[in-house]
């Protein structure tokens, strides 16, 4: 048989990075038909750095006060994504905007995962325990994550997967953190997959799931 193709995927990630160590889970378990080829950080004590080491992955601190220009810290990043052959982006607790040249490079082809139904409850400034406490002080029953496109605005990109996460009666901010989490670890990786199976075809902000084959 035929070895699959693996879709390259480069990760960037500011901290521990719990949906990436999701994200290698699936594909050490046989689920995601990728492979990490890069992850890139803003902050040079990231654990998500040190597990990419330890996975033989290529780690790379990139941040802005390295660079002379934002024109200069958009190439240095889309250099290396270059250079390591990445054909999607994926955002894993990535705290920084990403340059728009780079989205334009990865346009359709770069996502991010948030903690709620997008569009409720996202936008600059809304992440982490701040949606949850959003979600809470509004009075919702029914929240979830979104795993959505990249675009120049926060969140706005059209959502690729959606799961609900029901909101407790007792609930709070930290528990249901624990329980979006869980849902994210899970989402993350399937939405993923959908793209290296080529599963998704995109219609201006609609993205239309395919039949396996």
């Amino acid at each position: 048989m035929a070895n699959k193709k693996l879709l390259r995927i480069t990760a960037f990630a500011s901290g521990r990075g719990s949906n990436l160590d999701a994200i290698y889970k699936s594909i050490d378990d046989g689920h995601l038909d990728a492979r990490v080829v890069g992850v890139i950080s803003n902050n040079s004590k990231s654990g998500a750095l040190e597990k990419a080491k330890k996975r033989g992955i290529n780690p790379y601190h990139i941040s802005r006060p390295q660079c002379d220009s934002d024109e200069a810290f958009a190439k240095k990043l889309l250099d290396v994504l270059c250079e390591l052959d990445t054909e999607y982006v994926i955002l894993a607790g990535y705290m920084k905007k990403v340059p728009s040249a780079i989205i334009r490079a990865y346009n359709n082809r770069m996502l991010n995962i948030h903690p709620a139904l997008l569009p409720s409850f996202g936008g600059k400034g809304m992440y982490g325990r701040h949606v949850h406490e959003a979600v809470l002080n509004y009075g919702c029953k029914v929240t979830g994550v979104t795993v959505h496109l990249v675009t120049d605005e926060y969140d706005t990109g059209a959502p690729v997967v959606q799961e609900c996460v029901p909101v407790k009666d007792d609930d709070t901010p930290d528990s249901l953190a624990q329980r979006v989490l869980k849902a994210e670890h899970k989402v993350y990786s399937e939405a993923i997959q959908l793209f290296a199976a080529n599963r998704v075809r995109i219609e201006g902000r609609r993205t239309i799931i395919l039949p396996k084959e």
